[in-house]
């Protein structure tokens, strides 16, 4: 099998499904919503097995084939979802069954993919990724992830990594906030460094969201914006899930000059599920990423649990819990003490 091909099933099907359900309706949003859902969860249970990396010796164009593909369906997508939304003809389950079905996807697959493009150093893939993050109006993502997450992750200069006892009701809008200032001030100081002047990317971030809006109500009127605002902020839920859970409580410790020390596998957590993996485009395998930010995704390693972290549940499994702050002490704090005595390091 070529190693791209089950990521392309597991991320292009739901496309597939939640338009069949935005355009029928019925059936098809149940569908949608338990493949996202019931049906995910139960193949990570089913399938144990974990699949070797691609040869990083060799390329692997259909990987960023796969990936223009879903930057572009997401668009697609993401118009359809607002009209079925802003309609009026849902009943509400139905309406609420293909909201959630849809910003899941968003929030899972489309974010999981534009943080692929925004490491490609092809300009056309990294602008696609760009304008799917200003889609879902968290365009400064790209500067925040690219410049200031990679550079700080597992520390406390990094706003979208969680502190130890964190709950994610303190963390988003820590992480929202922060990662927005601390992205403007890099690309700020980016600009002066190289002393030409000029603009950063916010102006881009902010007036392309604005500019999204208004064809949304000039599309679907004030339904459409309140369709494409709620399908955003669940995304963006997601995405600050993903970040909260990969992080959460790891900590890069500091040298005597005072710098941090190399990030590592030790600083980010996996998971070896292999449906969410391949449906999120091996985003669980988060350590290698971090060592190798422009490795194509079929490219990356599962570390070994002796010098990574390993998540008890999968990826968007963690994140669900995460939401109930008490169980997910019960369980995380847990793993992480268990991680820490296992390296050695003081709780």
């Amino acid at each position: 099998m070529h190693p791209v091909s089950a990521f392309a099933l597991a991320s292009l099907t739901p496309i597939g499904l939640i338009a069949l359900a935005a355009l029928l309706g019925g059936v098809w949003i149940w569908v949608a919503l338990t493949y996202m859902t019931l049906f995910a969860f139960t193949m990570d249970q089913l399938i144990a097995r974990i699949d070797p990396p691609a040869d990083t010796d060799t390329d692997l164009p259909a990987a960023d084939a796969l990936s223009a593909s879903l930057a572009l369906a997401h668009f697609g997508l993401l118009a359809l979802v607002i009209w079925a939304l802003a309609s009026g003809d849902l009943t509400p389950a139905r309406w609420i069954g293909l909201y959630i079905a849809a910003a899941l996807f968003f929030g899972q697959v489309s974010n999981s993919n534009a943080h692929e493009l925004i490491h490609r150093g092809n300009r056309l893939l990294f602008n696609l990724g760009k304008w799917v993050y200003i889609s879902l109006l968290f365009g400064h993502h790209t500067s925040a992830h690219n410049k200031v997450h990679h550079r700080f992750a597992a520390s406390e200069a990094d706003p979208n990594s969680a502190r130890p006892g964190e709950s994610f009701y303190h963390f988003a809008p820590r992480a929202w906030i922060g990662s927005f200032a601390a992205g403007y001030r890099q690309e700020r100081a980016d600009l002066d460094r190289r002393g030409r002047g000029g603009w950063t990317p916010y102006p881009v971030y902010i007036g392309g969201a604005l500019a999204l809006l208004g064809l949304s109500y000039l599309a679907f009127g004030f339904a459409g914006v309140g369709a494409h605002l709620a399908l955003a902020a669940y995304a963006q839920a997601q995405l600050l899930l993903s970040d909260y859970v990969q992080h959460y409580g790891l900590t890069r410790s500091r040298r005597a000059d005072g710098k941090l020390e190399p990030i590592g596998p030790a600083h980010s957590w996996n998971s070896r599920h292999w449906f969410t993996s391949h449906l999120m485009l091996n985003a669980p395998r988060h350590s290698d990423h971090h060592a190798h930010p422009a490795r194509p995704y079929p490219q990356l390693r599962l570390h070994p649990a002796s010098e990574a972290p390993i998540l008890p549940s999968s990826l968007p499994a963690m994140a669900a819990l995460a939401l109930f702050p008490g169980p997910w002490r019960r369980v995380m704090d847990r793993a992480l003490a268990k991680w820490q005595n296992s390296q050695g390091v003081a709780a």
